[in-house]
């Protein structure tokens, strides 16, 4: 069964403390069991409406307010028809770029606005992609109601077709975006602005063959999902190329996690380096500072002496505690059965006296 494996390699930059509602649509030429186009709409990690070419109309996946429904379904079909259209023509002009004739392709589109901390309403950003490869950013500034190009793409845009677009941007996509936007931030509160602090794990694992060290720092149950976790190495940061990891992973509880790992070699172990994990979140006051301590490794064997000999210490301490219990406990036993049997035998005043 093939799958729709593709993803838009153009990242969303929201800022933190922000919302967004983004609507990621997906336009497939070929024959495949997957809609011919199909669209997620998601308010920040919270998927909301479903929709698709086979019923053309929104299928709610969370709450919704049956008062809008028809409001919602008209916005609906204005935004995701002039979608479609807009991709299926962009589509045809990609295949015939790339001199495609058949076989299955995919062209995506990520496109949404952000209601930043203050609660005004930010930019609307668009992101395509043909076949996985990003290939136009676009930007609508709503201050200055003017559209800009990052990245130009395959299709030359003249002066009128400029226009046009920032007209359906002012106008259409723009209002309706924010407006549903504020409407399910009201809806789904409890769930999109609720804060957990993230917890801290920071792991060591000694590495086969002399290898030397790897060092993790992982946060885990936090929400919502924006974080800066930075590796530092005497106080400096260490560069991204010498980190594994630093992806933002669902959690199944609807938080989110983060790991990032560092393989400290034994010269460097030996030349005594300073390292620590700093974590900055929306739910902490101040950043959070976690010191490794990789002092207590050995680079040629496991962990150092005094660190061996401080277990075996406390290990016979604590032999040596259970063993005096046990015979304590047995002589009193002992004693008290001893008192028991000569209470038992010594004659009374009473026997005493009939036998005179």
């Amino acid at each position: 069964m093939l799958k729709v494996a593709y993803l838009l390699l153009c990242l969303t930059v929201v800022n933190a403390g922000s919302h967004s509602l983004m609507a990621l649509a997906t336009y497939i030429v070929g024959q495949t069991p997957f809609p011919e186009f199909s669209v997620v709409l998601m308010l920040d990690d919270l998927q909301i409406i479903y929709y698709d070419s086979t019923i053309w109309k929104a299928v709610y996946r969370t709450n919704s307010d049956s008062k809008y429904y028809d409001e919602e379904q008209s916005d609906v079909g204005v935004v995701f028809q002039d979608m479609y259209n807009s991709m299926k023509t962009r589509d045809f002009y990609a295949n015939e770029h790339f001199n495609h004739t058949d076989g299955v392709h995919v062209y995506q589109r990520l496109a949404g606005c952000e209601l930043l901390n203050n609660d005004k309403p930010g930019p609307i950003h668009s992101w395509d992609a043909f076949d996985g490869q990003c290939m136009e950013e676009l930007i609508y500034d709503l201050e200055k109601k003017d559209i800009y190009l990052k990245k130009p793409w395959i299709i030359s845009w003249d002066h009128i077709k400029k226009l046009n677009l920032q007209f359906m941007y002012e106008n259409a996509y723009h209002p309706i975006c924010i407006k549903t936007l504020e409407r399910y931030l009201h809806l789904e509160k409890n769930s999109v602005m609720r804060k957990v602090k993230p917890r801290v794990r920071l792991m060591r694992k000694k590495l086969p063959d002399s290898q030397g060290l790897q060092i993790s720092c992982l946060a885990t149950g936090f929400y919502p999902r924006h974080i800066n976790l930075t590796l530092f190495r005497d106080d400096q940061p260490v560069d991204d190329d010498q980190i594994t990891g630093g992806e933002i992973l669902p959690n199944a509880d609807r938080t989110y996690q983060m790991r990032k790992s560092l393989v400290i070699s034994d010269e460097e172990l030996r030349e005594g380096h300073n390292y620590n994990c700093t974590m900055k979140h929306l739910n902490l006051d101040n950043k959070l500072d976690i010191i490794f301590d990789t002092d207590k490794y050995d680079p040629g064997g496991s962990f150092s002496l005094s660190v061996v000999i401080s277990v075996l210490v406390l290990i016979c301490v604590v032999v040596f505690i259970i063993t005096a219990l046990i015979i304590w406990r047995k002589r009193c036993a002992a004693g008290r059965g001893s008192e028991t049997s000569l209470n038992r035998y010594s004659p009374t005043p009473s026997s005493t006296h009939d036998e005179n």
